[in-house]
């Protein structure tokens, strides 16, 4: 999270110093390469250790919070809930207040389990069987795309129009735009090859009685869609986005409760290695988070970048844009090659919003 310096609190913190401005970074449409280095694990830590990590960098003209956050501990919800409660006790500390147990948002620390269970042991003996390093086998490039708030709307009408769904929410239109423009210039992929693009979806919900949007931890799944190459391309946007209308309607309690009661019966760890693979779409993170409400008492924040962690050819990562409205930045990690031919393709740079 990028924020200028003016008006410091009264706060210290250890903190690295970098010879770059605000605009070096700002002024590039691909993620800069120094922010790798502003991440106090980039590439160092395993999936269980350690829990956080926090480095600030003082820039030129302001300062970079870059927080790592095990997702052992929470998942998107959680992370941004944790992020704007720290900013909001540190203007608390700011206007000289030490009432820190009055946060506006007080997390839900109770653990949801199935009716009759608890706390579960996992079946390992040994740190190996759980324990991955993953080290990326392709070189990638991660660049933003912004799409406005008429470009979005322009992409659910045609996915409205061409399926005639009566869905409220953009997303499916957006991420079906997204998943067959990659799908189109991955031109290594024969027709009959199967594609897949996963979704994150919160589960808080979904349940019944739902969870507390201020439950912290993990209660997040992906759902999934598949079709061959050749059926993608072949449909317009809105078959694929119905695609995504089904699976996310389908997505209910009993689905929940049972894949959880599934993965009780035999335990596992998620690896990050099971999410890479060079013929699907992962949609990550959200614009709904609220990323710009974390005001240290420095004021709003300049812009939101992400580290290199859970980067593969394929990723997304959507993130809302600073002036609000219904802005969506999509950040998108494919190889320079790929990537240079999305840039050229105009289904896909028609779709996207001016900068």
């Amino acid at each position: 999270m990028l924020t200028t310096a003016n008006n410091k609190p009264g706060v210290d913190f250890v903190h690295a110093v970098a010879d770059v401005s605000m605009a070096d970074i700002l002024s590039t449409i691909d993620v800069h390469p120094i922010l790798q280095s502003f991440f106090l694990l980039d590439r160092r830590a395993i999936n269980t250790l350690p829990l956080l990590a926090v480095q600030v960098t003082e820039l030129v003209d302001g300062i970079f919070i870059a927080c790592s956050f095990n997702h052992v501990v929470g998942d998107g919800s959680s992370y941004w809930h944790f992020f704007n409660a720290w900013a909001e006790i540190c203007r608390i500390m700011v206007k000289g207040n030490h009432d820190y147990d009055n946060i506006s948002r007080p997390p839900v620390l109770k653990r949801w389990f199935l009716d009759g269970h608890g706390p579960i042991n996992l079946p390992f003996s040994h740190n190996d069987e759980f324990i991955d390093r993953h080290l990326p086998t392709v070189v990638l490039r991660d660049r933003f795309f912004y799409f406005s708030p008429q470009s979005i709307a322009k992409l659910k009408a045609m996915a409205k129009a061409e399926c005639n769904t009566t869905t409220k929410s953009s997303f499916p239109a957006l991420s079906a735009h997204v998943w067959r423009c990659i799908a189109r210039v991955r031109r290594h992929l024969p027709s009959h090859q199967k594609t897949s693009c996963r979704l994150a979806i919160n589960n808080r919900s979904r349940l019944n009685p739902p969870l507390s949007p201020d439950y912290f931890g993990n209660c997040v799944q992906t759902v999934n869609a598949t079709v061959t190459v050749e059926e993608l391309l072949r449909h317009g946007i809105g078959w694929a986005a119905w695609l995504f209308h089904e699976v996310l309607n389908g997505h209910n309690e009993s689905k929940v409760k049972g894949w959880v009661e599934g993965w009780m019966k035999s335990p596992f760890i998620y690896q990050p290695s099971n999410f890479f693979d060079p013929c699907r779409v992962m949609m990550g993170s959200s614009p709904r988070f609220d990323m710009y409400g974390c005001d240290f008492g420095w004021g709003k924040a300049e812009a939101v970048r992400s580290g290199s962690a859970n980067k593969f050819d394929g990723k997304v990562s959507s993130y809302p844009r600073r002036q609000g409205g219904g802005s969506v930045v999509e950040e998108v990690s494919l190889p320079p090659k790929c990537m240079n031919a999305l840039e050229s393709n105009p289904e896909f740079m028609d779709g996207c919003g001016v900068a």
